[in-house]
């Protein structure tokens, strides 16, 4: 196992903020440095998610849509949604309008272009916007996604607090993100992949390293699955749930605003 990732490295609740990967920082920087690795790797997001879970992240976001259920007329803000992913699938399951957003401009202009390309010319909002403070009135939406976001926000209760504020009473919140590892083998096989190859082939496809190596590190920093579901039930949601995927390697999270 490498040897840079250390036995412990998740953060202390709340304390998030002071850390951008392994390295501490001052909170009020981090949402900077994380609109920065976005920019950075916006062009290649979704080849490199592709070549990192060998697509496995595809059948993710498949699962996701099937718990939201889209509806006719259901609205959807899918946060940190930039590239379209989640948008997209939701509109081609029968939902209704979707508002996507995300922090990173560069991104919501791919998933703009993506949308062109597919031509999706309506149905669909983009909005560049931090998940600590969502340009979306109170009591709008149906349904809330985060995917792959979450760990990225510099205040997770800030992020919680928000998601629930803008959903309708009776809404539903759903977050996708790399979780913990719950299987032995699986953990030491993930964290060699993790710290040693998915760097190297972030600097070999998207010309960036550093950002890929950030980007392993948040994951290990993230709440486990349990913690998470603590921090979203205190945020005001109830009969909050956690689904592990592929061992634990992701996981969704889903609560229902009252």
């Amino acid at each position: 196992m490498s040897d840079s990732n250390p036995p412990d490295t998740s953060a202390p609740t709340g304390q998030e903020g002071q850390w951008f990967g392994f390295r501490p920082v001052d909170p009020a920087a981090k949402s900077g440095l994380v609109r920065a690795v976005f920019d950075s790797v916006a062009g290649k997001y979704d080849l490199m998610n592709d070549l990192m879970s060998g697509g496995i992240h595809r059948l993710w976001k498949d699962t996701l849509i099937d718990m939201v259920a889209p509806k006719a007329g259901m609205t959807l803000l899918d946060v940190a949604g930039g590239t379209g992913d989640i948008a997209f699938r939701f509109l081609n399951r029968g939902g209704g309008g979707v508002v996507v957003c995300d922090i990173t401009e560069s991104m919501v202009r791919v998933g703009r272009d993506r949308a062109i390309d597919r031509g999706i010319l309506s149905g669909v909002d983009w909005v560049v916007g931090d998940a600590m403070r969502l340009p979306v009135a109170a009591r709008t939406m149906d349904a809330y996604t985060i995917g792959f976001g979450l760990r990225n926000v510099t205040h997770i209760d800030e992020a919680l607090a928000e998601a629930r504020r803008v959903l309708k009473p009776g809404g539903r919140f759903f977050c996708l993100e790399f979780s913990h590892v719950v299987l032995p083998v699986l953990r030491e096989i993930y964290d060699v992949y993790s710290f040693n190859v998915l760097p190297k082939l972030g600097r070999m496809v998207a010309g960036d390293e550093d950002s890929y190596r950030y980007l392993v590190e948040s994951i290990r920093r993230f709440p486990e699955q349990n913690a998470l579901v603590k921090r979203i039930e205190a945020a005001g949601f109830t009969s909050v749930r956690v689904r592990n995927l592929t061992g634990g390697i992701a996981a969704i999270h889903s609560g229902w605003r009252v």
